[in-house]
């Protein structure tokens, strides 16, 4: 029955996504009919009702909305050009000094805006006015801006992180969050090699002259208090100081000081960003808590111990069954968004990697780094399309370059999988693995 129930969930879930029907309410159909088959139809509805109120009545959950918050008050507070100047006065005397930048100040700005597709608009904006000057491929440009983008997802404060917290059952989100450092930054490291060598192929220098002390300091002091979010809120997060809850109400509070400092918020802007926000935070808020219902299906009919008995019953090698998943999820990233997939592969794959020994808060991050790369990836990768928009280029242009930035992610992909300290060291150290 487990396996009959997962082919009707999955089946249905795909013909629903197939004819545009929103994903929360994809999931919640396909839970329903997949769990009519054992119970009538008024308890099934009623248990419905019941498991979305409450997977939406986590007090965890509240931080999702503040960092939605937090993060769209960054957007507008005018943060990417201090970051875009930090990273270039530190980056700017390698070899396609503009294409190395664009990825370090994505990692930055993406780990503060909480958004791929923020990161690629904002800082691929930034930079392209220098490119065009220097005459650099706009088609390198877009790659270059869309692989770099999701490398902020993984750096801290995360709310696919918080997700999957939530997802499994309370994993600690102080842990996950340094467990993300390595991975990101790993991310970002990939992407700048991969464009210090496009650019040698291309012939694109570095700013001439000796390194500039002084520039670097001018944009360290500029760049500080957007950079200063992340100290306080993940070292108040780590240190136990407060809760992630109240960590995503001091970022809330921080970037409004800092943007109305910056003379870059307004009552009418504001106002527009707190509804904004509130739209995006009642979809993702909904969806966790309709994918409650897919939790409760999954555990009432026994999917997760059929599918853990079915890859089991392949190989009990953990290094094949690591690799199937591997490409299971890179399958289903190129077709679903970060946290729908989060929800629903979480309970499906977790308790298979317990079985030997793996960590939640690796596995969490070799979840997260595999659905990032599907923001990146046709058909859906929205990230992928904005940079590319903002580059002014086309998907066919754009992706022989790619293909350079899909290989050194892949690689980090496989040392994430593989080598436990990559995101188990920095939690190791401060006692929370």
């Amino acid at each position: 029955m487990a396996l009959q129930s997962l082919f009707i969930i999955l089946g249905v879930l795909l013909v629903l996504l197939a004819f545009g029907v929103p994903i929360a309410y994809s999931i919640g159909i396909a839970s329903l009919t997949a769990i009519l088959q054992t119970v009538p139809l008024d308890v099934a509805v009623v248990t419905a009702a019941q498991r979305t109120f409450v997977g939406m009545s986590k007090f965890s959950l509240t931080a999702i909305p503040f960092f939605i918050l937090a993060g769209n008050l960054m957007n507008q507070g005018g943060i990417a050009k201090r970051l875009v100047d930090f990273v270039m006065a530190i980056l700017g005397k390698l070899p396609g000094a503009l294409l190395v930048t664009n990825a370090g100040a994505n990692a930055l700005f993406g780990a503060i805006s909480g958004s791929a597709s923020a990161a690629a608009a904002a800082v691929g904006s930034m930079v392209k006015p220098g490119q065009e000057e220097q005459g650099y491929d706009p088609a390198l440009c877009a790659a270059t801006n869309g692989a770099s983008a999701p490398s902020g997802l993984l750096i801290p404060p995360s709310n696919a992180l918080i997700t999957y917290s939530l997802a499994s059952g309370g994993t600690s989100v102080a842990a996950l969050f340094l467990a993300g450092y390595v991975p990101g930054l790993l991310w970002a490291l990939c992407c700048i090699i991969v464009g210090i060598v496009l650019a040698k192929k291309k012939g694109y220098k570095g700013t001439p002259g000796k390194f500039d002390w002084k520039n670097l300091g001018v944009c360290t002091l500029k760049a500080l208090p957007a950079l200063s979010l992340i100290v306080v809120v993940i070292g108040g997060i780590v240190a136990g100081v407060f809760t992630a809850t109240e960590g995503s109400a001091i970022a809330v509070v921080y970037a409004l000081i800092l943007g109305i400092c910056y003379r870059n918020i307004t009552v009418k802007s504001f106002w527009n960003i707190v509804v904004e926000s509130a739209k995006m935070s009642g979809m993702v808020v909904f969806l966790i808590g309709v994918s409650n219902i897919l939790g409760w299906v999954m555990a009432f009919t026994q999917i997760p111990q059929a599918v853990s008995a079915a890859l089991l019953g392949l190989t009990s090698n953990p290094i094949i069954i690591l690799l199937i998943m591997n490409v299971i999820l890179l399958i289903a990233g190129t077709f679903m968004d970060v946290t729908p997939a989060i929800l629903i592969f979480t309970p499906l794959f977790l308790p298979i990697v317990k079985t030997f020994g793996m960590s939640p808060i690796q596995f969490g991050l070799i979840l997260v780094y595999n659905l990032c790369i599907g923001n990146i990836t046709p058909p859906v990768g929205n990230t992928l399309f904005v940079a590319i928009k903002v580059g002014r280029t086309s998907l066919a242009k754009t992706m022989p370059y790619m293909i350079w930035y899909y290989v050194a992610i892949l690689l980090g992909l496989l040392l994430v999988t593989y080598i436990p300290a990559i995101s188990l060291g920095l939690p190791m150290l401060a006692g929370l693995a």
